[in-house]
């Protein structure tokens, strides 16, 4: 467990918190690059407690500023995007993509471009790839490396990104990314009905036969490498998770499948966007992803906005659980049980109340690399999980059935053996 003064410094990140400033230092998706067209309405992003639009002007360049017009604080997603710049319709000042006033039609002539050049508009630098718009809202005059995974290298079609929104904490968002325990209870009914992915039988047939895997570590630059491992049947299913920290879970994939990349994004203290990034290395996505996966409200923004909340229990169905349904979040994806076990703890989960066992440590490592990130940045001013070693390209999770005596650090995800079936 964690103490309240640990509990508070992992979880808070508004204002001039330590986790939040260590946050702001890496690069962050902000939204869907299919959400912003061209001279179209700005999108209204909060991140990290700031309310910010983001918006495409005439030339294609994406700007990422702060809602609030610096002249009388209206909405500029309220604002005309128009000629290559965002003007508020209050009283029509226009700022471009770097965040600079570039025309005050209120002030006198004479000293219109003067008065300009002093308005001061908070502003960051953007990264467009992967079908998704990054900020860097950091202090450094220079923006750090992008993390250019594979998934932000590939061409358009191949790569869905998808973004829900839940009422907690980042971290509780991260934790569910992280936990590999719960699937074969939370997921069971779901998991049930898989279809079409056998190796040398259903994966998830695997997960559903031992509820206890054992779990061990390879520590990377990036965080750490992690193998669940599972025994049926005289053989041995590993699923190998890459955790790229701060933000990062990729989810373990059968070998030629699409993958699934997921992140934990602060929108607030008690609010988080928690992203799912499906993509396939070797060809086109042939299907709406999150609707394959039981998740159909239909916007990719904010695609579990009629999950509900505690107020209808989220929709739970007492007599489907009766009928054999775990969950009883029925016709629903596995996000949508993550996203409900995680609000029903509260905005902010009391961990000095916890009590882990031996599937949390996945858990407990993740907090442990945080601490000491956040330790690290305090007092060196240097992020963690970033140095010039990690290859980001080469982060890919895999999944895969093989021989008690086949050892899972040998298996390369980006050129996987073929492995002998019963």
């Amino acid at each position: 467990m964690l103490t309240h003064e640990q509990n508070e410094l992992l979880t808070r990140v508004e204002g001039d918190a330590p986790m939040g400033a260590l946050l702001r230092e890496y690069w962050i998706p902000a939204c869907r690059s299919a959400t912003i067209e061209a001279d179209g309405a700005p999108f209204r992003v909060r991140l990290f407690g700031e309310d910010f639009v983001a918006f495409r002007i005439t030339d294609g360049r994406v700007g990422f500023i702060q809602e609030a017009c610096p002249h009388r604080c209206a909405s500029l997603a309220l604002g005309r995007n128009e000629e290559n710049g965002l003007r508020c319709i209050f009283h029509g000042w226009k700022f471009n993509v770097e965040g600079k006033c570039i025309d005050a039609p209120t002030e006198p002539a004479g000293q219109r471009t003067i008065f300009a050049e002093r308005v001061p508009v908070r502003s960051h630098p953007t990264h467009e790839a992967g079908g998704i718009i990054w900020v860097y809202m950091g202090k450094q005059a220079t923006p750090p490396r992008f993390p250019d995974y594979e998934f932000t290298q590939l061409p358009e079609g191949h790569v869905q990104p998808t973004r829900g929104i839940i009422r907690t904490n980042w971290l509780q968002g991260l934790e569910a990314l992280l936990d590999s325990a719960h699937v074969g209870f939370l997921h069971s009914a779901n998991l049930g009905s898989i279809t079409g992915r056998t190796l040398f039988k259903d994966e998830a047939e695997y997960m559903l036969s031992d509820g206890a895997p054992e779990f061990e570590f390879i520590d990377q630059p990036y965080g750490f490498r992690e193998s669940a491992i599972r025994r049926e049947g005289g053989m041995n299913y590993a699923r190998i998770r890459e955790v790229s920290l701060p933000f990062f879970s990729f989810i373990p994939a059968a070998p030629g499948g699409p993958a699934i990349v997921c992140c934990s994004i602060p929108i607030d203290d008690v609010t988080t966007a928690q992203w799912y990034i499906a993509y396939d290395p070797h060809r086109p996505l042939e299907r709406d992803m999150m609707s394959a996966y039981g998740n159909t409200s239909g916007d990719p923004d904010f695609f579990n906005s009629d999950m509900g909340g505690p107020e209808t229990m989220w929709h739970q169905d007492r007599a489907a659980m009766k009928a054999g349904h775990w969950s009883g979040i029925v016709g629903r994806g596995n996000a949508y049980e993550d996203f409900v076990v995680q609000e029903s703890m509260g905005p902010i989960v009391d961990r000095s109340k916890e009590f882990l066992g031996t599937c949390d440590k996945v858990i407990y490592r993740a907090r442990r690399l945080l601490l000491t990130a956040i330790e690290r940045f305090q007092e060196t001013g240097e992020r963690s999980f970033a140095g010039p070693e990690v290859d980001y390209g080469r982060i890919r999770a895999i999944s895969f059935a093989c021989a008690p005596d086949q050892d899972w650090r040998e298996i390369d995800a980006f050129d996987p053996p073929a492995i002998a079936a019963e």
